[in-house]
């Protein structure tokens, strides 16, 4: 299946669906949540995939927490957690046909689109970002999930279970 894209961000951008919904990743790459979950539980202070809805499945927006401007109260731990899109193009963290980062990058893979340079990219800051959930073991009592919320809410949005 071939999807192109016209949104704010991308016109004419189109890419192929090589895998099933959700199968068929990388054995390197086990996120522990869906987009549709994360959406639904809380990030990017419901300010993403705002203008871009029609390009993934409905039912990830039924219960996503979302905001016309960014609201750190749609965050499931409460908190800013985001900066800017500009800054993330000044760091260089935009990498491929993905201008709005890593998430959409998932969202895509999510879907089946598969990239192999892109992929192997991602999915190694993915891999990188884990050091996060050590340092929450390291410092955190077992049960206290609001022990490190900005720490939290960053692995939620690289979708790892933040309530490790």
């Amino acid at each position: 299946m071939i999807i192109t894209v016209n949104d704010h961000y991308q016109q004419n951008y189109s890419y192929a669906r090589e895998a099933s919904q959700g199968e068929g990743f990388d054995p390197a790459f086990s996120p522990q949540l869906s987009p549709a979950q994360m959406l639904a539980m809380g990030v990017f202070e419901g300010k993403y995939l705002n203008d871009c809805r029609a390009e993934f499945p409905a039912d990830w927006f039924a219960n996503a927490r979302l905001a016309d401007r960014p609201d750190p109260a749609c965050n499931y731990f409460g908190i800013k957690s985001r900066q800017p899109l500009a800054v993330w193009r000044e760091k260089g963290w935009i990498y491929g046909p993905d201008p709005r980062g890593w998430f959409q990058w998932y969202c895509r893979y999510w879907m089946g689109r598969r990239l192999s340079e892109t992929d192997a990219v991602q999915i190694r800051r993915w891999r990188a970002f884990a050091r996060h959930a050590g340092q929450i073991r390291a410092n955190c009592r077992e049960g206290d999930i609001w022990c490190r919320p900005r720490q939290r809410q960053a692995l939620l949005q690289w979708a790892y279970d933040p309530f490790i």
